[in-house]
């Protein structure tokens, strides 16, 4: 992105000044699997919650966050997720981006994309009538 997008932007990644706030106040903490950069502040007044905050590794879009860092973010834990972390499932399977608004989004059978026609309801079904 070039130099004009970073400043007047912030959907394409982090802006100039939270790349600058990071850099001077903030401690880098850690990077998840999409290359997402976590980062805390360096100093916290008394009694204030510590400030947290994501730098995304493209655009930006809260589904990318995975659980383990999204609890780390809303201070569920101190430490970073890696210490926290059970060992994998066979059954999970890997992150996939939220779709909505692409031209990979789900689109049923009788969505206006697909023509707008649909099954016919097939006997299993009883309209209610309030005389009923």
């Amino acid at each position: 992105m070039n130099f004009l997008g970073k400043i007047f932007t912030w959907w394409h990644g982090a802006t100039i000044g939270t790349l600058l706030n990071s850099w001077r106040t903030g401690e880098h903490v850690g990077t998840d699997a999409q290359g997402n950069e976590y980062y805390r502040a360096k100093k916290t007044k008394d009694g204030a919650q510590e400030r947290r905050w994501v730098i995304y590794d493209g655009p930006n879009d809260a589904s990318r966050v995975p659980a383990e860092w999204h609890g780390w973010l809303h201070g569920a834990f101190t430490d970073v997720p890696e210490s926290h972390l059970p060992p994998a499932k066979i059954w999970e399977v890997d992150y996939t981006p939220n779709a909505t608004g692409t031209a990979d989004a789900y689109r049923p059978a009788g969505a206006l994309e697909q023509g707008g026609k649909r099954a016919r309801a097939s006997g299993d079904y009883e309209a209610w009538t309030p005389d009923s």
